[in-house]
């Protein structure tokens, strides 16, 4: 029996991209992003990427905390107040998502690495 590694249901947020597309709405083209993590469905889910997938999604919340007051400051002074708290979130969102993906490769490197001197 195969186990379904759920991270790769993460890819199908990439099908909104298609909407920035039929509303010519350019802001959703950064979720072909997500597309990536469609690699994830063919990754047996052991309990090391599981504490991995853990290690990253902890350090993905705390850049998303810690960013998110520079971006409210930032975007308070840049944007009007009507567009700073959306502005905002939105930005500290995507570095959670950058930081958790990024957090995740590294990860599986080492990983990988450490496979290969045994």
């Amino acid at each position: 029996m195969k186990r379904i590694n759920y991270l790769g249901f993460l890819s199908v947020l990439s099908l909104i991209a298609i909407l920035g597309w039929c509303t010519d709405n350019p802001g959703l083209y950064g979720f072909f992003g997500f597309f990536y993590y469609i690699r994830y469905f063919w990754v047996i889910p052991d309990e090391l990427f599981r504490l991995n997938v853990q290690k990253a999604a902890t350090f993905a919340f705390m850049m998303e905390m810690l960013s998110l007051v520079p971006f409210v400051f930032f975007c308070a002074f840049i944007l009007d107040g009507t567009r700073a708290i959306p502005v905002s979130f939105g930005l500290s969102f995507a570095v959670a998502v950058v930081a958790f993906t990024l957090s995740l490769t590294v990860l599986e490197w080492k990983e990988r690495k450490e496979a290969a001197n045994d």
